[in-house]
């Protein structure tokens, strides 16, 4: 009956209206009791008080409903607050700073070695090359053997070595004979002085001899080239069965050391003003378009180049995962101060809705707000606003979206 009051009423309309009726048609029952009409004038009445009661019931009800509403509403207030309080329980905060907007510069670039770690290795002899032991892209280390040589040259140098200590033992006969004549007198001073002269002489070559086989090395007629540092091997120009001239200008390998690289990038004339020494630099490459690498420029070449009129401005990266290779096509976006100061926020801090930009702030009583922002610009993680919102605001970086559509609901 409570849940359904408006049918319980209209039944009992129905049945005291079917009682009226029938005392309306029917005179006399079976029974011979003769219905007169003081009880249809009675049935009348009790129509009348039926709709009475039934209006009051109606109203009874409706006051009721109206409570439990009003009951509703009030229980309601408590929850949405207890909503908000575990929605702010979750979320991180940051505030709104009043700084100079920093610009940014789009340049294009190139990965490049970092040549404080390029070694070029160079024959030391002419001759045959027979074996080669590294290839290009491999990774030697120091003293590793990259290929052997079957030299003329290295037996040209065992020769002089032997030809200096027959020379070496002739010189020291003669200063001792020279010595002799001159205590009995056959000799003059001016011959020991030159015995002793072809000594000195003599064992200079023995010294020279000896330290260029040092520094060729080699056994024989064999000569090995050996890696003189830790790296990749980035160039190579021998191949097996190559000839080679002692004189040649040409190197056989080049190593390199890909744990730092270089990003070297073009500043066009008009953009020299704004970049400096230390400014923060991100890189982007086609390869890992995903990835940002961060760096600084630690040099700027002071000389522009007179076919592109574009200064070379330079960034040092860690590699350390060689996941950048020399040649590779770079974007680097270069930070620089501006003059004017806005309002900082970080850029996640934003909630963009209805081609509208928004942020979720955090009031004095730690209640979450929505408020519409104009933005400035963004530079990397930082977001720059013309209005919206004033020093000190507090914005909510993390799950913002999550708290502003339960606003928004």
């Amino acid at each position: 009956m409570k849940k359904y009051p408006f049918a319980f009423a209209s039944s009992l309309l129905r049945n005291w209206q079917r009682l009226i009726d029938d005392n309306k048609n029917v005179r006399a029952y079976p029974t011979g009791l003769v219905v007169c009409p003081a009880s249809i004038y009675m049935a009348k009445s009790v129509r009348a008080w039926a709709m009475i009661v039934t209006m009051g019931f109606i109203a009874v009800n409706g006051l009721s409903s109206c409570s439990s509403t009003a009951q509703k509403s009030e229980a309601s207030e408590p929850t949405k607050e207890r909503q908000e309080t575990n929605l702010l329980a979750t979320a991180a905060f940051d505030t709104a700073k009043y700084e100079n907007a920093r610009n940014e510069l789009n340049l294009t670039g190139k990965i490049t070695f970092n040549q404080d770690q390029v070694v070029k290795v160079f024959p030391l002899v002419g001759g045959h090359i027979e074996t080669l032991k590294a290839d290009l892209g491999d990774y030697v280390k120091k003293g590793q053997t990259l290929a052997v040589i079957r030299s003329g040259d290295l037996a040209d140098l065992e020769q002089q070595s032997v030809e200096a200590k027959g020379q070496l033992s002739v010189a020291q006969k003669n200063l001792q004979v020279a010595e002799d004549m001159t205590k009995a007198g056959l000799s003059s001073q001016r011959e020991l002085v030159a015995s002793q002269e072809q000594l000195l002489a003599a064992k200079g070559e023995v010294n020279r001899v000896s330290e260029r086989r040092r520094i060729v090395g080699g056994n024989g007629a064999v000569y090995v080239v050996k890696a003189p540092v830790s790296g990749f091997i980035v160039e190579k120009s021998a191949s097996q069965g190559m000839e080679l001239r002692s004189d040649d200008p040409e190197n056989l390998f080049t190593i390199s050391n890909l744990d730092h690289v270089w990003v070297l990038a073009n500043v066009y004339e008009s953009d020299l003003a704004n970049v400096k020494e230390g400014d923060q630099a991100t890189i982007t490459t086609l390869s890992y378009p995903d990835k940002i690498f961060h760096g600084r420029i630690d040099k700027i070449f002071n000389v522009l180049d007179p076919d592109s009129k574009t200064l070379k401005v330079r960034v040092t990266l860690d590699n350390a995962d060689y996941r950048l290779k020399p040649e590779m096509f770079a974007n680097v976006s270069v930070t620089y101060a501006g003059h004017d100061k806005r309002i900082a926020i970080p850029a996640k801090a934003v909630v963009f809705d209805k081609n509208r930009n928004f942020v979720v702030m955090v009031n004095n009583k730690n209640q979450p707000l929505v408020r519409e922002v104009d933005i400035y610009k963004s530079i990397g993680p930082k977001t720059y606003l013309s209005g919206g919102l004033t020093p000190g605001d507090r914005v909510v970086t993390n799950n913002q979206l999550l708290i502003y559509n339960a606003l928004g609901n």
